[in-house]
Order: C-alpha cells, then sequence, then structure tokens
C-alpha cells in the first residue's frame, strides 16, 4: 500500500502528479518529433536535443519551488546546473555529429540518473515514487549504453526518442501512484 504519511507530502504530492504528467505529455511530442526527423541532425534535431534538457531543467525549478525547503532543494539545483550544462554540451557537440550528441546525452543520462534516483528515494515516504526510483537506475544504464552506442556503427538519435518515451511512461505511472496516495490520505 503506498501511503502519504507527512503533511508536507500532502501539500506536495498534487504539485508533483501535476508536473509528472507534464512531463509525461512532454516526453511523448519530443519523441515523436526526434522520430519524424529521421535522426537528422538538421535545425530541428539540434532544437529538439537541446530543449529536451533545458525542459529537464524548468521543471527542476517547478519541483523545486513547490517542494518548499524539504531537503530535496539541493539534488534539484544540482539537478538544474547538470541539465543546463547538458544543453550546452549538445549544442556544442550537434556540430560534431550523432556520435557526439550520444556521448554527452549518455553523459548527461547517467549524472541525472543518480540525482532522479538520490531524490526519488528521499521522497519514497510520500509514495509513488518507485517508478521514479526504477527511471533514475535505468537513465544510469541507457546512459552507458548512449556511450557506448556512439561508437558503433551509423549511431542514431531513436534512441534517445525511446528513452524519453520510457522516461514518460514512468512519470505517467508515478502521477497516477501520487493521485491514488493522497486520496489514501
Amino acid at each position: 500500500m503506498t501511503t502519504v504519511d507527512t503533511p508536507a507530502a500532502v501539500g506536495i504530492a498534487p504539485a508533483l502528479r501535476q508536473l509528472y504528467l507534464v512531463r509525461f505529455a512532454f516526453a511523448i511530442v519530443w519523441a515523436v518529433l526526434v522520430f519524424a526527423t529521421g535522426s537528422d541532425l538538421g535545425a530541428l534535431g539540434i532544437a529538439l536535443v537541446v530543449i529536451y534538457p533545458l525542459f529537464d531543467v524548468a521543471a527542476a525549478v517547478w519541483d523545486a519551488r513547490t517542494s518548499g525547503d524539504n531537503g530535496q532543494v539541493r539534488s534539484l539545483q544540482v539537478n538544474m546546473a547538470i541539465s543546463l550544462i547538458a544543453a550546452v554540451g549538445l549544442a556544442i557537440a550537434s556540430a560534431s555529429g550523432v556520435p557526439a550528441v550520444l556521448r554527452v546525452w549518455g553523459a548527461w543520462a547517467i549524472v541525472s540518473g543518480i540525482v532522479q534516483l538520490i531524490v526519488a528515494v528521499r521522497r519514497r515516504t510520500m509514495g509513488g515514487q518507485w517508478p521514479m526510483i526504477l527511471s533514475g537506475g535505468i537513465s544510469v544504464l541507457a546512459g552507458g549504453n548512449f556511450v557506448a552506442s556512439a561508437s558503433g556503427t551509423d549511431p542514431k538519435l531513436s534512441g534517445v526518442a525511446g528513452y524519453a518515451v520510457l522516461g514518460g511512461i514512468f512519470f505517467l505511472v508515478s502521477a497516477l501512484r501520487l493521485g491514488r496516495a493522497s486520496k489514501e490520505v
């Protein structure tokens, strides 16, 4: 049974639920656009790979503002910095091609996955965080795969689109679990 066991969590859960639903929708739309570009690093492809970590920054800002000073804000600030660095790194890497983009994306997925894992473990008592814990762990593994696949023959961006879809599904499941957990209070 998932329960929300602190008054602070009761206030945070609805805001997190809304944020997770928005993140789900964004991930799906973004992935469809990446698939539609055919993994091309033209202007649209470059814009898409840079926009994704920038959206992550905006989501972390939203999360930090709604979470208040409950211990996760520092981790969220670290995530914001990592995602801003990733956006700049991806913009630069785009000039060198898909392999460079995959290496930067992979490094970002590893580091941000670790941060997501830490935040979700700290929030596990509010409910709905097991999907986020799994997502953080999978992000670390996927990041390693992106780095490795960058050295393969004919690397494609379609893997990052699949990664976004899977992440979006985890956000959806977590949002649904948070909704159920807040009703159980």
